[in-house]
């Protein structure tokens, strides 16, 4: 249970950073302790995109609300201008409302001020983890973990393998028989071949695992050497002839296609540690509560009428 809350609550942390319907006080075009233009460098890199009120919205708030808005993403880069637009018109109705709460003074109520509590708690949560994880998670440890979970990683056999399509055996032996007397098999499969898929490439399907085609192509092209070339065979698509031109033992997935994940996990374990010493170290007290009383049951609810 513990390990499952601590997982949501990075995925929080990592991809929001702060609520954006929660954070801090609005941040002020004019300030009666600072000019404009201290507030609002023009060189700044976190531009303003909208001012409502006197008050400001800036590139940087609109980037964390789509980020908070998609599970799925890490960073604003797949933020589209639909989607910056949308979230703009979102950010400004919620601040004309704050401050709309705040002109009618709901901001001084019991309520709002254990809402406002709660969340500044989770917003100087977030900033501890980020610091911490900014703090660990250095791309020294990274590799270091990389090289370890690549060692643990099963790798089988490849093959790189060609191959042509025609619609009948006829047309596959003639084409075999040219083959074997050394006809060029990329040249063959670009002319006749029937695959649109693979045909411009010379009918070249890539390298492939034993499990990562589909049969009878893996068995095949598994039991023929470099060099060689396939006897025709027939699928629901017409027939085929292979020919392997590599085999190879697999390349272990490349640091970048691991990164994303190695970075995802040692959070979750940094995060796991942080707090396990934080419980050690702090001093809790739960507080249990009474049991609700039963509810009485009317034994006579003809009575009652």
């Amino acid at each position: 249970m513990i390990k499952s809350w601590l997982f949501r609550a990075l995925s929080v942390l990592l991809m929001v950073g702060v609520l954006a319907a929660c954070g801090p006080q609005p941040r002020l075009a004019e300030d009666e302790d600072a000019p404009v233009e201290d507030i609002l460098s023009p060189d700044e890199a976190d531009p303003v995109v909208a001012r409502v009120n006197g008050t400001v919205i800036r590139r940087s708030d609109v980037e964390r609300e789509f980020i908070a808005q998609d599970d799925d993403a890490l960073d604003a880069t797949t933020m589209t201008p639909e989607d910056f637009d949308r979230i703009r018109e979102e950010l400004i109705d919620q601040r004309l409302l704050a401050m709309e709460a705040r002109a009618r003074g709901l901001h001084q109520s019991e309520e709002a001020r254990r809402r406002m509590a709660q969340a500044q708690e989770r917003i100087l949560g977030n900033v501890l983890v980020d610091e911490v994880l900014d703090e660990a998670a250095d791309e020294a440890t990274l590799r270091r973990i990389y090289e370890e979970q690549i060692r643990l990683i099963s790798l089988g056999d490849e093959v790189r393998a060609r191959h042509l399509q025609v619609s009948t055996r006829e047309e596959a032996d003639a084409a075999k028989a040219l083959l074997d007397e050394g006809a060029d098999f990329a040249t063959m499969a670009v002319g006749i071949s029937l695959d649109a898929a693979t045909r411009l490439e010379g009918g070249d399907l890539g390298y492939f695992t034993r499990a990562g085609i589909s049969e009878p192509y893996g068995t095949i092209a598994f039991n023929l050497s470099p060099g060689e070339i396939s006897e025709p065979f027939e699928t629901a698509f017409g027939w085929h002839i292979l020919k392997v031109e590599d085999r190879r033992r697999q390349p272990p997935p490349s640091f970048e296609t691991l990164r994303p994940n190695i970075v995802r996990y040692y959070s979750f374990d940094q995060l796991e540690a942080l707090i396990d010493s934080l419980r050690e170290g702090g001093t809790i007290e739960r507080v249990e509560l009474p049991d609700p009383a039963p509810e009485e049951i009317d034994e006579n609810p003809e009575d009652a009428e």
